[in-house]
């Protein structure tokens, strides 16, 4: 007996000693005999306060109303067992959640005699698992409602095991149609010929990742240019599970960095043409200037050519204003092509005196500009038509910084450099440009050179001026420089490498002799402007010259095959066939024609027509005439062809 009570004494010690778990009996009705150390810790009463006490006020008031405590017991008698878990309530009023697990106590002779209840806090074990559920279910939403991404699942080998609305709008399948099927039929002929699913799969398996570009197949056999990311899904213990696939659809994005590539400098292309937009206005009041001065001078001069009178001045005066419109279309026309820096020697003091009228055009007249520079400066190494550029982003800039009008100060000042400023040490030209706007908080200023950053607002900007500027300062060698504040305007500093005193030497251009046509030639002149070849055939027949007139390349080329030809003068922009096309087909089947190549184009495709005779539109008779001698002196001396010089090659 004493050892049964030692017995019984240690089991009383140890169940008492357990704090993670409520042990405690029932008698037969369900009323407490027994408590533990963690039953007062979960739920609050000491052993004096809950003996004898029913166990049912350990449950809710929705769990008592449906009587759930007796049909636990019941449970437990009937069934050897009962186990759920539930919201239980504590002394306090609060709830845990609990595992309760009821057992029935019987004596040898199978009397019940009541129940022993185990009940473990498990609230923070719900708790995580609640979040964890949550987060899971956020994260299935999350995935599911994505629409600009396709994210999916595959399988260790390949096959789709789950599907997103992304997914479905990009390649067209529902998911019902897709579970199952290897991924990749997404992909093109070609790339399935070259394993290229295999391989991406492989890849992410043995380096962790597998990202790449290309064209993929919708399920109505369309094609769309996707971003593609692979990446491999391991359990816990690192078991590869299958793969997570998140694929983007770049077509837009694609053919916009298409468009972009067929410009050779995209950066300096888009604030190009912005600048024309901003000049469109201007420009077309201009032209319109211009155009009413030729036409009322030559419809004079019509006029009094009938009445036997002087028209000369008229015809000045018309020329006068054609020249003028030439300039403005040349301006134009070097904003918009494309152009690598060419660093020269420039007086930036004369640089801006020769574009004030463009700037202050540009900008309008609400806004005075005025100038502050040395009576003794040297000059800078730059490229004068992104200065130009440059000075001009910086004075729309300052415009746009003053809505109601205001000052701007164009100066320009010495500088020397030390180490650590940014720049090489040496001399440098200070080009610096203030106005008295808005300016700019530090947080802008610290984005204002970034590329497409502005805050003009949509429509009003493509955020590429000042980038444009700070590139073209460094590649010049020097650097760009903003102070702004608040309401105190904005001082941008260009700064430029000065240049040596030293001129650089002249250029040396073959000597080709006199230029003069002596002889009468037959001339194919080729445009599909009719316009414009009458005008050109024109200017020919006056010079003495046999003038035959094709409004095409397949035209021109027929005319050849049937007629003695001495020179070919072309326009380059022609639909079909385009001048350099026509002058390669020239060379191919009449070697010993020489070609003129003429265009209205400020510079032509790298690589087109450099081994012809070029003249740029407008051109006068006499500038025709010179690039058809030169053309005949070519053939007749065997001497190297001296092309028309282009902007970059007469800077």
């Amino acid at each position: 007996m004493a050892s049964d009570g030692t017995g019984r004494n240690r089991f009383e010690l140890l169940v008492q000693s357990v704090t993670d778990y409520a042990i405690y009996m029932l008698d037969v009705g369900g009323h407490v005999v027994s408590w533990n150390a963690g039953a007062e810790r979960f739920k609050g009463y000491r052993e004096d306060e809950i003996i004898g006490q029913h166990f049912s006020r350990f449950y809710t008031d929705e769990d008592r109303a449906t009587n759930l405590p007796a049909r636990a017991l019941r449970t437990a008698e009937e069934e050897g067992r009962f186990e759920a878990e539930g919201w239980r309530v504590r002394q306090d009023g609060t709830r845990f959640w609990a595992n309760v697990v009821i057992d029935p106590v019987r004596l040898p002779d199978g009397t019940l005699v009541g129940f022993a209840k185990v009940t473990r806090d498990l609230t923070e074990k719900r708790a995580a698992e609640d979040a964890l559920r949550r987060s899971e279910e956020r994260f299935r939403l999350l995935v599911q409602n994505v629409t600009d991404y396709a994210i999916y699942m595959l399988d260790l080998d390949g096959h789709v095991v789950s599907w997103n609305a992304g997914a479905e709008r990009f390649k067209g399948y529902r998911q019902d149609e897709i579970i199952g099927q290897h991924f990749s039929r997404f992909y093109t002929d070609e790339e399935r010929a070259a394993e290229i699913p295999r391989k991406a799969l492989e890849r992410a398996r043995t380096k962790g990742r597998f990202e790449a570009e290309g064209w993929r197949v919708r399920k109505d056999g369309g094609r769309f240019w996707a971003n593609v990311v692979i990446d491999p899904i391991r359990d816990p213990s690192g078991r590869l599970i299958g793969f997570a696939k998140v694929t983007r659809d770049l077509t837009e994005r694609r053919q916009s960095q298409l468009a972009l590539e067929q410009a050779q400098e995209a950066f300096f292309q888009a604030q190009k043409m912005e600048a024309i937009g901003k000049l469109t206005g201007g420009v077309a009041h201009d032209f319109n200037n211009l155009l009413a001065a030729i036409i009322g001078s030559l419809d004079l001069a019509r006029r009094k050519l009938a009445d036997g009178g002087d028209i000369g001045r008229f015809i000045d005066n018309a020329m006068k204003a054609a020249e003028r419109g030439a300039t403005l279309t040349q301006r134009m026309l070097a904003f918009a092509r494309k152009q690598e820096l060419k660093l020269e020697t420039v007086d930036s003091a004369a640089l801006v005196r020769g574009m004030a009228e463009l700037v202050q055009r540009t900008i309008g007249g609400g806004v005075r500009i005025d100038t502050q520079f040395p009576l003794v400066l040297r000059r800078v190494r730059a490229d004068p038509a992104q200065l130009e550029l440059a000075l001009l982003n910086l004075a729309v800039n300052a415009r746009d910084a003053m809505p109601e009008g205001g000052r701007i100060v164009i100066a320009a000042r010495e500088e020397q450099a030390g180490p650590g400023e940014g720049v090489r040490p040496g001399r440098y030209i200070c080009l610096s440009l203030t106005d008295n706007g808005e300016g700019m908080d530090p947080a802008t200023l610290a984005r204002a050179t970034e590329p497409f950053y502005t805050t003009k607002g949509v429509g009003k900007g493509t955020g590429l001026g000042l980038s444009m500027v700070h590139g073209f300062a460094e590649q010049c060698g020097g650097k760009l420089v903003l102070d702004s504040q608040p309401g105190g305007g904005t001082t941008a500093d260009i700064w430029l490498p000065a240049a040596d005193d030293e001129a650089p030497p002249e250029v040396e251009r073959p000597d080709h002799g006199d230029c003069a046509i002596t002889d009468r030639l037959v001339v194919l002149a080729v445009d599909d402007d009719a316009l414009v070849l009458t005008n050109t055939a024109a200017m020919l027949e006056d010079a003495g010259h046999c003038v035959l007139q094709a409004g095409s390349g397949r035209v021109a080329l027929q005319m050849l095959s049937e007629n003695r030809v001495d020179v070919v003068v072309t326009d380059f922009a022609m639909p079909d066939m385009n001048g350099a096309q026509l002058a390669e087909a020239v060379q191919a089947g009449w070697a010993g024609v020489p070609v003129v190549l003429i265009s209205g184009y400020a510079e032509l495709p790298d690589g087109t027509g450099d081994d012809l005779q070029r003249l740029a539109k407008p051109f006068r008779q006499d500038q025709l005439l010179r690039s058809v001698a030169q053309a005949i002196a070519v053939r007749a001396q065997g001497a190297e062809v001296l092309p028309f010089p282009t902007r970059k090659q007469q800077g």
